[in-house]
């Protein structure tokens, strides 16, 4: 069974804020990391592919349980042979698959259909049975024929000379009634309380069953809205939608079950350049059987396998043809114009046959521009020969694995965060915020903003110092609906703020692809700056904000702004 690791965020080397979860087959040799923005949607493509995986092993053991089944009970040698020409036909099918890889792409849609990543079915659980009353049987009525004196014309003479005879037939008829009476009345009690503890039962069930269709509905919402969102801000551009939109692509592409299929994405919202590291799958993944035979002397059967010469071809063309069949996927899927250049870094894991240890080596590389790669018609190229006419960057025998410098390097860190220090807490209420150091300030907001943050599970990062009107922080807020990236930018001035600041930090946030910017300062802003404001995914914190929002976190300082001229004048600082 597939198993899923705990769900974590990492940061892309752009600062870029992203869950991932690793995603583990045993039986089937699979692992993938599945990565995204949105932690909904990567859970939801997490427990997609899963089940997929579930499903493939499940055929597969079923495959193999149903061809030891056939091998058991075929006793007839022609019955063996028959098995010796499926067997056949499978192996010469895979071995033909690896042929077909980029053919196999070019009369598939690549665009994502986002309302297929969506959930529509509704809550499938059915409904708690309301429990229907119990049919209780008559009650015993004193005028029933049972129980009346029925007298023969002995008995009636004889009850008409002696009373005491009447009066003790009656007695027992009475005591008769009254112990069926009873009888009926605990049988009705009980009836009614069972009914009354299954009434209760239906209750609790229900409210559950409304609770948990309620939850499903919410999430299933959640999801569904989260998918909008994720395609509303693809198609406005953002760089981590178009990632995210890239991943989508690569995901939806169908390999054999052997193919790694892993890999890292990086976009130049600049230069409109998508990076693509890819895991390729290694020479000991691609099947090597061409023929089975059945040898009746032996009872058993002979595979025989395609020569190393022929293994190594195979394998080359195979990696040419994923280089262009995963740009040509990409280009095709992008209905927006947001890629103008591919580069596709193919890596692959092997062992070191000098060493025996592990390796991880970038053997293919291929920068591809849109304009040109659209001109070439895939279905008629030889994948080398068209490797080699885009000038990608390869050994001569892919197959030796030998190491190549990427044409574009993709960076793992991003250097621009630096260590943080505390400010806030050595804050006193009589220190002036319009005066203090810009780093210092930059840092004091960080921290307030970093408690603010806090309940939520939020981050946030500085930059190294600039004084350019760059982005002073960066904070990364998990809530998978409101939450996102937000740039901060700290402006510690003792002038009004003008729309200059703003627009810089309207521009910041575009580049950075966040959801959010929020410009804070110790003195105001002009009508301007507001009006630019307005209608945008800005927030503008004046001095009086900032101190209110230290107060809120335990924090008191002041604001003087005609004294902070003066200090920083005397030295000039400002």
């Amino acid at each position: 069974m597939s198993e899923a690791s705990e769900i974590k965020t990492t940061y892309t080397q752009r600062g870029l804020r992203r869950f991932e979860v690793a995603i583990r087959h045993k039986e089937l040799h699979k692992y993938q990391v599945i990565r995204g923005d949105n932690r909904l949607v990567v859970m939801q493509q997490a427990q997609v592919k899963m089940s997929q995986w579930d499903e493939m092993w499940a055929r597969k053991h079923e495959a193999e349980q149903k061809r030891q089944e056939r091998q058991q009970h075929a006793q007839e040698v022609e019955e063996k042979k028959q098995l010796v020409v499926e067997r056949t036909k499978e192996a010469q099918e895979a071995l033909a698959v690896l042929d077909t890889v980029l053919s196999h792409t070019l009369g598939i849609d690549d665009t994502v259909d986002w309302e297929s990543l969506k959930k529509h079915a509704d809550y499938t659980k059915p409904q708690p049975t309301k429990p229907v009353p119990p049919e209780i049987f008559q009650k015993p009525q004193r005028s029933d024929a049972k129980y009346q004196i029925k007298l023969g014309f002995i008995d009636e003479f004889l009850d008409g000379l002696i009373t005491s005879r009447r009066v003790e037939r009656k007695k027992k008829v009475d005591a008769r009634f009254k112990s069926e009476l009873e009888r009926w009345q605990k049988a009705r009690d009980q009836v009614a309380a069972e009914h009354n503890d299954r009434v209760d039962k239906y209750r609790e069930d229900m409210k559950a069953w409304e609770v948990d269709r309620a939850t499903y509905l919410k999430e299933r919402d959640q999801g569904n809205a989260a998918i909008d969102k994720r395609k509303e801000e693809y198609l406005k551009a953002q760089p981590q939608a178009i990632i995210n939109y890239c991943d989508l692509v690569l995901t939806n592409s169908k390999y054999p079950d052997y193919f790694p299929q892993s890999y890292e994405l990086d976009y130049n919202p600049e230069t409109k350049l998508l990076l693509v590291d890819y895991q390729l799958p290694s020479g000991s993944d691609i099947p090597t059987v061409k023929e089975v035979k059945y040898v009746q002397a032996r009872d058993d059967f002979v595979e025989t396998q395609i020569s190393q010469s022929q293994l190594n071809q195979i394998y080359d063309n195979l990696l040419y043809q994923i280089a262009l069949r995963t740009i040509h996927e990409l280009y095709e899927a992008d209905k927006i114009g947001a890629l103008a250049t591919i580069v596709f870094n193919g890596f692959v894991d092997s062992v070191d046959p000098a060493t025996g240890n592990e390796a991880h080596a970038c053997v293919i590389s291929l920068l591809a521009n849109k304009e040109e790669f659209e001109e070439i018609n895939l279905a008629n190229v030889d994948p080398k020969a068209c490797f080699k006419k885009l000038k990608g960057v390869g050994s001569s025998k892919l197959h030796s694995l030998t190491p190549i410098a990427p044409i574009v390097q993709m960076e793992r860190e991003d250097n621009r965060f630096v260590d943080a220090w505390a400010v806030v807490d050595d804050l006193k209420e009589g220190d002036n915020l319009a005066a203090m150091d810009w780093e210092s300030f930059e840092h004091l907001v960080r921290e307030i903003f970093e408690k603010e943050f806090a309940s939520a599970g939020g981050e946030v990062k500085v930059t190294r110092a600039s004084r350019d009107g760059g982005i002073d922080a960066v904070a990364f807020d998990p809530d998978p609906i409101r939450g996102g990236k937000i740039v901060i930018q700290a402006k510690r001035y003792t002038n009004t703020v003008g729309v200059s600041a703003v627009r810089d930090l309207y521009g910041s946030m575009m580049n950075e692809g966040a959801n959010k910017g929020i410009l804070v300062t110790t003195s105001d802003y002009g009508p301007d700056a507001y009006e630019f404001a307005k209608g945008k995914p800005l927030t503008l914190l004046s001095g009086s904000n900032l101190l209110h929002l230290l107060e809120k976190h335990g924090h008191k300082a002041w604001i003087d702004l005609r004294e902070a001229k003066k200090t920083l004048s005397e030295s000039q600082i400002d």
